[in-house]
């Protein structure tokens, strides 16, 4: 593999053997070399491969102007958590939480702090993701001397669902004040068990599944089963209407909409939630 531009002393660009763009960090790497020499394996520590990445030239920009420290902070902090949650991240992550971090720890040093108005919902709906939020902002601590605010795990956490469901910061708020909303309507006409249990953990990822259906406009293909509709209607009445309401609302505050299957899917959850939490 050779260089094919040293963008400074630890971050040089080059391309595979399919003709894929890399970017290569490693201390010292790109110290006094030149387009063209080979790449000095021993001194590689994280190769980025930019096929997939949106904006190859601001993330290339960004590693130029960060301290290396920070890079492999974010680094280590995806490797996290990929390897502890088993899931993918989009290539962008790398972007995202890199600047964040960067700019959350330039706050930190000029004694700003700004809360995360989604903290208390990242915690709720989004616990694996908040946990290594947690983990970040100890690594941060121990390679920078930085303890920054709690808030700021929910903030990390956000970027991980980002790069978790593909999708851009503002669609995550949408969707995450989506959910918390549906839920506070759910709770005005049917208590919510507190804590860590079976109902209200199965409620929460009925919530995310269809917040994401919704935002991601994602078609729904299935047989309808028109008797399964009518019974739950005439049945469940009390839920039917609740969710119905739901879908009213949601219809008018974020021009979206519930197929039949979702709303008589989650009357028959919600009835089995309010079951077991009475028993």
């Amino acid at each position: 593999m050779r260089i094919e531009k040293v963008i400074n002393n630890n971050i040089i660009s080059a391309r595979d053997n399919q003709g894929v763009e890399l970017v290569v960090m490693g201390r010292g790497i790109g110290f006094g070399r030149k387009p063209g020499s080979e790449i000095e394996e021993e001194k590689i520590e994280k190769i980025f491969r930019l096929e997939n990445m949106d904006d190859k030239e601001q993330f290339k920009e960004l590693l130029a102007s960060l301290p290396i420290e920070y890079i492999r902070i974010s680094t280590d902090i995806i490797s996290y958590a990929r390897e502890s949650l088993e899931i993918e991240l989009n290539q962008n992550v790398y972007l995202t939480l890199t600047d964040h971090i960067s700019f959350a720890l330039e706050r930190f040093r000029k004694g700003m702090s700004f809360n995360n108005v989604l903290y208390d919902e990242v915690k709720l709906f989004y616990p694996l993701e908040y946990s290594v939020g947690c983990y970040a902002l100890e690594l941060i601590e121990e390679k920078t001397g930085c303890r920054l605010e709690e808030d700021e795990s929910a903030s990390i956490a956000l970027h991980l669902i980002n790069g978790e469901l593909n999708t851009a910061m503002g669609t995550t708020f949408f969707m995450i004040k989506m959910m918390r909303e549906m839920m506070e309507i759910i709770g005005q006409d049917i208590p919510i068990p507190e804590g860590r249990n079976y109902p209200r953990d199965r409620l929460i990822a009925d919530l995310k599944q269809l917040a994401n259906r919704l935002v991601s406009e994602t078609p729904i293909r299935g047989r309808t089963d028109e008797k399964l509709y009518r019974f739950v209607e005439e049945n469940y009445i009390q839920e039917y209407n609740m969710i119905d309401g739901i879908n009213h609302y949601i219809e008018n505050e974020y021009r979206c909409s519930m197929t039949e299957e979702e709303k008589i899917y989650l009357t028959l959850n919600i009835n089995r939630m309010k079951n077991l939490y009475l028993c």
